[in-house]
């Protein structure tokens, strides 16, 4: 039998599935813990098998924009008013020291990692950021090679916001970049020039942030191969360490800003994949390496020495280049995590405050993870971060897996994955696919999705 096409395949297994930054998926999520039961955890964080943590990790989630990007998925809150700045960051450190009080009275929290994400960290005024920093750090130890990162819309950051936290130890900056076609940056409001960006970069590296990522989105409105081989051009011209290269998921049902275009404006199916093809290529070309599912990172960058070292590490923040444990979430929405239990915060901004203000952590939702759910997050977390997982030990093996196994026939018969007595490894090939794979491990997604929908259509 003739092996199918690459573009035969990019068909066959064209089908939603998740990001697996996270096992079970949200949809999936029963069994919320108590605050009691969320705070224990997080005292005993469990293991992934790579080792001991390198400390706790803060992600502190900032929803402020100045405006809305219409391709936005994110909890977002559109706001000229930069007062209510100042008092999110009042409230966020009160729940810093709600968790404090619990967690180490007489303590501090060592701590390996800080995130700022958004909505539109820089949205703060740069002496709100500094505080805000300030006060998360004064509350726990920062290791010694603690990580602290920032994400930022270069329309709105100044070296005056780098600085309030390079002053702290921050030295990793995200830009979102998205495409810098003009045409499409209009669709998606979010309009940036080439030397904008440029001078925002050029301002974190004078003050000493070692590393530099962009996300870029493929499958937006109006995109095209001329447009994406465009921007990986400006992107190779400005210089990042690494940078994300996401799908575009299209959900006006849930974003109704995405209808400020129609799906006829949106490429789909294999000229949305084709897109990808094209950036992945071009960026392999001027030496990114694919480190996992839709990141790249240069060979000078700590990622990719995690990925040559099999240290690499994949959470709700993305990939980080050791695990972190536990993972505590602040602000609205954010999400927490002790690998026994996911906490996640209520995702409305006041009554966020309200119950913060009231002194109780603000928790909205969470799961506690099943004996099942551990064993298959860690496989998932295995395949993610290194492209290949084994059930040989007893306590990495459950009878759904042996039925797995026999599901995988189908992607080994394609050449993307080589299953084994005791586990399955992802192909050069698979490894665009790697969603599939892991679905196939989803138990969850199993007991709900018949075998058939896993794949577009026949090859």
């Amino acid at each position: 039998m003739t092996a199918p096409s690459r573009q035969q395949l990019l068909r066959k297994y064209d089908v939603p599935g998740p990001r697996y930054t996270s096992y079970p998926t949200v949809p999936y999520w029963t069994g919320q813990p108590t605050a009691a039961e969320w705070l224990a955890s997080l005292g005993t964080p469990g293991s992934t098998r790579r080792g001991a943590p390198a400390g706790a990790a803060i992600y502190v989630h900032i929803p402020f924009c100045k405006s809305l990007c219409t391709y936005c998925g994110c909890n977002t809150r559109i706001t000229q008013n930069k007062e209510i700045g100042h008092r999110y960051v009042d409230v966020v450190l009160q729940e810093w020291e709600l968790y404090r009080r619990e967690l180490s009275p007489d303590r501090r929290l060592p701590l390996a990692e800080i995130h700022f994400g958004g909505g539109t960290p820089t949205y703060l005024e740069p002496a709100d950021l500094h505080r805000l920093a300030a006060g998360l750090i004064a509350g726990g130890t920062l290791t010694s090679e603690a990580e602290l990162s920032v994400e930022a819309d270069p329309r709105v950051t100044t070296r005056e916001h780098l600085a309030a936290l390079a002053e702290l130890g921050f030295n990793r900056l995200s830009l979102g970049i998205q495409d810098f076609d003009p045409r499409v940056q209009d669709a998606v409001h979010r309009e940036q020039s080439e030397e904008l960006v440029h001078t925002v970069v050029q301002h974190a590296r004078e003050l000493g942030y070692r590393s530099i990522n962009f996300d870029l989105i493929y499958g937006l409105p109006f995109q095209t191969e001329e447009s994406i081989r465009n921007t990986v051009a400006a992107v190779t011209r400005l210089d990042p360490d690494r940078l994300a290269f996401y799908g575009y998921a299209h959900v006006p049902w849930i974003k109704p800003a995405q209808r400020k275009f129609t799906e006829a404006d949106l490429p789909v199916g294999e000229a949305k994949r084709h897109l990808y093809e094209v950036g992945r290529e071009l960026l392999e070309a001027v030496g990114f390496r694919e480190i996992g599912m839709d990141h790249f990172a240069k060979e000078s960058d700590s990622l990719w020495t995690a990925a040559q070292e099999n240290r690499l590490h994949r959470n709700f923040m993305g990939y980080t280049a050791r695990p972190v444990w536990p993972q505590i979430g602040l602000g609205v929405s954010a999400i927490g995590d002790s690998w026994r239990h996911f906490a996640q915060n209520e995702k409305v901004l006041e009554p966020y405050m309200q119950r913060v203000l009231a002194g109780e952590l603000p928790i909205a939702r969470g799961h506690t993870l099943t004996a099942e759910d551990l064993v298959l997050r860690q496989h998932i977390l295995n395949l993610m971060t290194s492209f290949s997982t084994r059930w040989s030990d007893p306590e990495l093996h459950l009878p759904f897996l042996d039925a797995a196994a026999e599901r995988l026939r189908p992607l080994e018969q394609d050449g993307l994955v080589e299953v084994h007595a005791d586990g399955c490894s992802v192909t050069p090939l698979g490894r665009t696919f790697l969603r599939n794979v892991c679905m196939i491990l989803d138990a969850r997604l199993a007991r709900q999705t018949p075998p058939e929908r896993l794949f577009s259509r026949a090859v």
